[in-house]
């Protein structure tokens, strides 16, 4: 499918999220965080069977559609996801982006409700066997929390992990990577993005504003996210154009220069890290 500058724009947009020290958190603004993390861009074979999953059962609110474009926005507290209508050319798994994950206060709730859904609940199957797997949750140690797997329609993988302590509903908290070399992987994302180095339980991590990034070793070979169903990444910037910059002074590549909409103050920006993940750069979605 050919891309115009225009059709480039669907692939953005951003709400003010929460800080992210641990599996464990509670919403901190950061709407004046230089770097925080905005959006999952998702691409799918039918926006209304996405929205059943996103909205019916993940309870997100539809915001419309992306200015006159054809991608529909589904919001949550912390995250957005939009919707592209194209058919992907597979799921989340294999790629460099393994998953994605959500807190939810009372998981077992969740579950029964993804169950009565009709959505496959994959907790044991991707859960190594020195986690305990009861029924569908698994209870792992370091966290000291239950967790659970569910695959998404277009086979995206999402995790769910209880937070009891929450104050309200789901909340975006990770994305996890799998990475052909864990250190070098949170290493770039360190220096690209500010993000700071840490552990969440026995993973590598590193947080930005809005989300944890957790690094784990690829199991096999992964490819790149282009295309997939779980399409790319987007951080929100402020002063984009000199943090376009200052990425190439680095040394790091971008694959679509910084770019302003025509009659709009939206600027975007694209680029790749060095494994295959695409990268979306805004400036300007977070008003309402």
């Amino acid at each position: 499918m050919k891309r115009t500058a225009k059709t480039n724009l669907a692939l953005v947009f951003l709400v003010a999220v929460p800080h992210v020290a641990s599996a464990q958190f509670q919403p901190i603004p950061a709407k004046d965080a230089p770097v925080s993390y905005i959006h999952h861009h998702l691409y799918v074979a039918n926006l209304d069977v996405q929205k059943k999953f996103w909205v019916d059962t993940l309870g997100g609110t539809f915001a419309g559609k992306l200015l006159t474009l054809p991608v529909e926005i589904v919001k949550f507290r912390n995250v957005q996801v939009l919707l592209s209508p194209q058919p992907p050319t597979g799921g989340s798994k294999g790629t460099t982006v393994n998953h994605i994950g959500f807190q939810v206060p009372n998981l077992r709730a969740m579950v029964d409700k993804l169950k009565a859904a009709g959505y496959p609940i994959v907790t044991r199957a991707e859960l190594p066997e020195t986690i305990k797997v009861t029924d569908d949750l698994g209870f792992v140690p370091d966290q000291n929390t239950y967790i659970a797997f569910v695959m998404a329609p277009d086979d995206v993988k999402v995790e769910f992990i209880e937070n009891k302590s929450m104050d309200g509903p789901l909340l975006s908290h990770h994305v996890h990577f799998a990475a052909p070399n864990v250190d070098e992987m949170r290493a770039w994302y360190v220096k690209a993005f500010g993000a700071v180095p840490g552990k969440r339980g026995s993973f590598e991590a590193a947080d930005v504003p809005g989300i944890n990034l957790t690094f784990a070793p690829a199991r096999e070979t992964v490819v790149p996210t282009r295309g997939r169903s779980f399409d790319h990444i987007g951080f929100e910037i402020k002063n984009l154009e000199q943090f376009c910059k200052d990425l190439e002074a680095k040394g790091i590549k971008l694959d679509r220069g910084y770019a302003k909409a025509p009659g709009s103050t939206l600027a975007v920006a694209f680029l790749t890290d060095p494994w295959g993940t695409k990268i979306e750069l805004t400036e300007g979605l977070d008003k309402p």
